[in-house]
């Protein structure tokens, strides 16, 4: 992936925590103050969305759930874009939780794409050296 060099300004306490933070995670300084704008970015592109940490890394998430974007987008794409069977199979969430995520990958197609292909694709070999936690237990 190509990149942009830009300089910015910023304030002395706001470059001292990405330094603390990238030390901590293990990164430089600019990669981590790049994917933090990306994400700030994306998040006010997208009101509703959030991004966390998980098992296969970071994401794009359902604010106030644990839900990955791409498996809601997921699941739309298997109900035949069907918004009210969507809704029925997450009666939970709210509308606006369902509108952001819709909005999300509507906005991040290749994103979402890319990461439904990844998860469609993987079989269960892959599944346990990625995730080797999530294995099942011979019976």
């Amino acid at each position: 992936m190509s990149s942009a060099v830009k300089s910015i300004r910023m304030d002395p306490e706001t470059a001292s925590d990405i330094e603390r933070l990238s030390t901590g995670q293990r990164t430089t300084f600019s990669a981590l103050a790049a994917e933090m704008l990306c994400e700030a970015t994306k998040m006010r592109r997208c009101p509703g969305v959030v991004f966390a940490d998980g098992p296969a890394g970071r994401r794009a998430r359902i604010e106030g759930t644990g839900i990955e974007i791409w498996e809601l987008i997921s699941s739309f794409l298997a109900l035949d874009k069907d918004e009210q069977r969507l809704r029925a199979a997450y009666h939970w969430l709210s509308e606006r939780q369902i509108l952001a995520a819709l909005g999300y990958g509507r906005t991040y197609p290749r994103e979402i794409e890319d990461l439904i292909r990844r998860n469609n694709a993987q079989d269960e070999a892959g599944r346990n050296a990625e995730l080797p936690f999530a294995r099942r237990l011979a019976r």
